[in-house]
This record gives structure tokens, C-alpha cells and sequence, in this order.
């Protein structure tokens, strides 16, 4: 299922949803290096998963693209591919938007959008380079639908979605997909940046009436990353129990 991927790439391996993708790629024998801010939050994943000599971490603010490139020049020393890129470092501030400070809203921007902008910026020429390449940025359903008190989260999550079409376009001769997937919320630290109401509202909205599950989403990555994806590209998979419908 998993043939041609190498080395993947996972910025926020160590999330909820990272760590999840980070596991599933181990036990496809996959090579998975982690972009992230925290070595602590490494250091459990590690425990986590195990000894194994295929995960690796790179110390990297992904809003600077300059950390980026820099570690994009170490990694391309070391691997000489990356196959696979996983865009899953994201935040959200649950505010009114008349409480919302310019310094919520550049930090959410940052990076979700940013992040996830510099991420593709420095890998793409490799994939270039290779003629092969599978880039999946995890957006989320509010991107679509957008969501009261989240207008940044919603935002930045709609500008992701629309990076992601437009790269995936221009990339489609290249052998190289690009595509986005719009989760509804899942059991992850990132409902503890919410207030509870707020998560209420937002499970209300799923017909599914539950939490999406990790493995679920999971499994959807891993196919969007594998190359029996030699098709979809600049496309937008819903995974929201039923809450969007387009």
C-alpha cells in the first residue's frame, strides 16, 4: 500500500493527529522525521512508539522560513528524498471576534497558514528535483463552514485549503499530488485551547453525533500519501461525519 514512500516528513508529529500519522507510518516501515518546537513532547512520542532507528526529530519553528530551509538542506544530506510531506502543526484561539487581538490573530495565521505555506515552499523544489512527491495538509472543516468565535482558526484553515488547490494544480504534471483533508474536531489536546461551550457547539453539528476517531483519519492520510494516489490532486477530502456535504 505504501510502496515509494522512503522518508516522510510530518511538521506537528508530535499532536494528536501527527503522532497518530507518525505511528501508522512506523508500521509501514516508513522513515518519519518530525518538524516541532517541543523535544520534551518528542521524547514521549518516542516512548510511545517504542524504540526504532526510522524516527527522527528536527527542532524547527515552522512560521520562520528560514528554520525550515535550513532544516530541508540537513534532511535532503542525510535522506536525499522526501516522499511524503504531512502539514499538522496548527492552533486555534476561540475568542468573539471583537475580543480578538491582532496578536491572536497573526499568531494563529502564522501557524496554521504560514506554516504550513513554508513547509510546501521548501520541500516542493525537491519533489521537483525527484519527479515524485505527495504533500497532504490537514485543513479542517471550519475552513469550509467557519465557526463562531474561531474566525482566525476558520481563516487560516480556509486559506490552507485554498493553497492546497491551487499547489495541487500547478504541480499536477509533476507527478506530484497535493491535497487537503477537513476534519471535523477530534479527541486532541487542541479542544483543551477551547472553551467547553465551545466544543459542545461544535460536536452538535455532526450528524455522526461523536468525536472523529484518530485511527479514521489516519487511514485516509495514508492513502492520500501512498502512490496508489496517482490521481487525486488539488482535492479537498471531507472527514466530518456528515457535517459538510460538499
Amino acid at each position: 500500500m505504501h510502496k515509494k514512500i522512503r522518508h516522510a516528513l510530518i511538521s506537528g508529529g508530535t499532536g494528536g493527529i501527527g503522532s497518530s500519522i507518525v505511528e501508522t507510518f512506523l508500521s509501514n516501515e516508513i522513515t518519519v522525521t518530525c518538524l516541532g518546537r517541543c523535544e520534551k513532547s518528542f521524547e514521549n512520542l518516542r516512548r510511545a512508539v517504542g524504540s526504532c532507528d526510522r524516527l527522527s526529530f528536527r527542532t524547527c519553528d515552522v512560521t520562520l522560513r528560514t528554520e525550515v530551509n535550513g532544516v530541508l538542506k540537513e534532511l535532503s544530506k542525510d535522506f536525499g528524498v522526501i516522499d511524503a510531506l504531512i502539514c499538522c502543526a496548527g492552533g486555534v484561539k476561540t475568542k468573539p471576534f471583537h475580543k480578538l487581538t491582532d496578536s491572536d490573530w497573526h499568531a494563529v495565521m502564522n501557524l496554521n497558514l504560514h506554516g504550513t505555506f513554508n513547509c510546501c515552499k521548501s520541500v516542493v523544489p525537491h519533489m521537483i528535483k525527484n519527479n515524485y512527491g505527495r504533500i497532504v495538509n490537514i485543513a479542517s472543516v471550519s475552513g469550509k463552514d467557519g465557526n463562531a468565535k474561531a474566525s482566525a482558526y476558520s481563516s487560516s484553515k480556509a486559506g490552507v485549503i485554498a493553497l492546497t488547490k491551487s499547489l495541487g494544480k500547478e504541480l499536477a504534471d509533476k507527478n506530484i499530488a497535493v491535497n487537503a483533508v477537513t476534519p471535523a474536531g477530534a479527541k486532541t489536546r487542541i479542544l483543551d485551547q477551547m472553551s467547553k461551550e465551545h466544543v459542545q457547539r461544535m460536536l452538535s453539528k455532526v450528524p455522526r453525533a461523536r468525536f472523529l476517531e484518530l485511527e479514521e483519519l489516519t487511514s485516509m492520510v495514508c492513502w492520500l500519501s501512498s502512490a496508489e494516489n496517482s490521481f487525486s490532486t488539488a482535492a479537498v477530502f471531507d472527514i466530518s461525519g456528515g457535517r459538510s456535504t460538499y
